[in-house]
Order: structure tokens, then C-alpha cells, then sequence
């Protein structure tokens, strides 16, 4: 029985990675046949670091059945997860986000989840010295993930440990962190090939606040400019990608990495009204810039409110 590791849909650079890195140990090191597999297309960072470190796109699935056994990773969400998760065996959840429920499970599991950045440094610490077996490929998608996750270190999320794993492994693989961090987030920022609703659903997850189910989307760019030259577009879009997914509205923060902080446009009155009870600032156009602004997890989801 080939396990299957998979994280979140639309998934990132963690979500793509963290399956990857997993089964490999599962598979070289435990001797539990795994497989990486991916809940849809990854984003063009992580399509870049597939490419970087010659790691081959995994397959992409649509969902699961009760026949398969399975490892969750970057995500403990059921509505991030295919629709039949909880008809499947899921054996582990390995995670660095808040705990939210509905995961049934057909008997005990494991369940790691730990307050870092990133679900490879969890990996890391779980694999121990037996890291020390990985590909340069492994170590490196291991990086990527967390240099991705937390923005260089700049994302509050980070953890001195989160940094403290970057550091060991860009001196064991050779790789200037800076260098590859530049490189991540220019594969990141490039999203010229995206159509708005593609851009809008690209990193995004469903929340429920104050009785309004929102899909709260991020785009971490080095070259916010670009993304709000489409600010029209990307609102005419959001109506229509709310009622395709099930949602009241569409939120989309631009994060601009480099000045450390988000831009939230604001096509409407529920937006500008959530925006100031939210964040204490006042609205008077289509946008408005949330300073220091970085993190979905950590400054965005807790501060949501009408």
C-alpha cells in the first residue's frame, strides 16, 4: 500500500515541498512506500523550485477514496482538502497552522502541530539525523519552503528556530540565502500568465467571519505594481469567483515583501467596512495599504471583523 502526501489546495511552495520531502522519508528512511501528490497546478514559486532543484512535478489529484491511505501536511482544514478526505485512511497530519477541526479519522493517528513558519522545519526537527541521508534535491526543497513561508525571515510568523534550520541547511548545500530568496520571489511576482480569477484563487483560503464566508487571498509579490495595474479587472472578477466557490466575498491583500507591508482592495462597502472595523484605518478610495502587514495566519484571519 503506497501511502499519499498531499497539503492544501492551491498549493504553494510549503504545500508543494513539504509532500515531497515527506515521502521521501516515509519511503527511504521508513521503509513505507509514499508518494507526493498535489490537490492542484502549484504557483509559479513553487513550479520554480521543482525546476531549481530537479524535482518532478507530482501527480495532481482531484480527490480520494476510502482505498487510500494518507499523511495531511501544511493544512489540517477540511475545506482545503478533497471532498472524500474523511472517507479515506489518513494516518498523519503534520502542521504548522491552527488546529480547526473535522478531520474524521478511521483510528488514532499521529498529529504534529507546531507553532513555526513553515511545515519543513516541523520535518526537519521530526527527521532528526536521518536528514543527514537526504538529496541535496530534499535539503533544498526544504529551504525553499521555508525561506518561501517566511518571506526571508521577514514574515512575523518566523520563529528564531524557523531561521536558525534556513541558515543550517543553505551553508550545508552551499546557497546564499539572499540569492535564493531573490530567486523565489521573482518566480513568485511573475504572474502574467494568470487570469484575475486564477490570481484570485492562486493562495487563498475560506474563512467564516462574523457569519460571512470569505475567501481571504494573498499575493506576496516583490512587484505589487503589477498586480495593482489589474485592481479594475481583479474586481469585476471577485463577484464571480465568490459564487463559483460558495462565498459572500472575495477579500485580496497584495503583500508587498520588500516595503513589509499589504494592500487590500476594496470593491465594496462590506470590504471598506470590514477593512476599518478590522484594521483601524479609514477608507476613502478602492484600496487602502495596511503597514507591516505580512502575514495571512498571524496579522490578517485574527484581526477580521464587521
Amino acid at each position: 500500500m503506497t501511502t499519499l502526501v498531499f497539503g492544501h489546495k492551491s498549493p504553494d511552495t510549503d504545500s508543494t515541498g513539504s509532500p515531497i520531502i515527506w515521502a521521501w522519508y516515509l519511503t527511504e528512511v521508513l521503509g513505507r512506500p509514499a508518494k507526493p501528490v498535489l490537490l492542484g497546478e502549484p504557483n509559479t514559486e513553487a513550479a520554480f523550485m521543482l525546476t531549481h532543484w530537479d524535482l518532478p512535478k507530482p501527480e495532481i489529484i482531484a480527490d480520494v477514496s476510502a482505498t487510500d491511505t494518507c499523511v495531511i501536511v501544511d493544512t489540517n482544514n477540511p475545506a482545503e482538502l478533497p471532498p472524500s478526505i474523511n472517507d479515506a485512511n489518513v494516518v498523519g497530519i503534520i502542521d504548522h497552522h491552527m488546529l480547526v477541526g473535522g478531520i474524521k479519522t478511521k483510528s488514532p493517528i499521529d498529529i504534529t502541530i507546531r507553532p513555526l513558519a513553515c511545515t519543513a522545519t516541523i520535518m526537519h526537527d521530526l527527521m532528526g539525523d536521518n536528514l543527514a541521508r537526504a538529496p541535496k534535491a530534499i535539503k533544498g526543497a526544504m529551504l525553499s519552503c521555508i525561506l518561501s513561508d517566511t518571506l526571508e525571515f521577514r514574515s512575523p510568523t518566523t520563529t528564531p528556530h524557523d531561521r536558525f534550520v534556513a541558515e543550517k541547511l543553505a551553508a550545508d548545500l552551499g546557497v546564499t540565502i539572499a540569492d535564493h530568496a531573490e530567486q523565489l520571489f521573482a518566480a513568485k511576482s511573475d504572474v502574467s500568465a494568470f487570469s484575475d480569477a486564477e490570481l484570485l484563487r492562486m493562495d487563498s483560503k475560506e474563512y467564516n467571519v462574523a457569519g460571512k464566508d470569505l475567501r481571504v487571498s494573498v499575493l506576496e509579490t516583490t512587484a505589487p505594481a503589477v498586480v495593482l495595474d489589474r485592481k479594475a479587472s481583479l474586481m469585476a472578477a471577485m463577484p464571480g469567483v465568490a459564487t463559483e466557490d460558495g462565498a459572500d466575498q472575495v477579500l485580496l491583500f497584495v503583500i508587498d515583501i520588500l516595503n513589509e507591508e499589504a494592500t487590500l482592495l476594496v470593491p465594496n462597502d462590506l470590504v471598506k467596512q470590514m477593512a476599518e472595523a478590522s484594521f483601524g484605518v479609514t477608507v476613502t478610495g478602492d484600496t487602502v495599504v495596511l503597514p507591516g502587514v505580512m502575514s495571512r495566519k498571524k496579522q490578517i484571519i485574527p484581526a477580521l471583523k464587521l
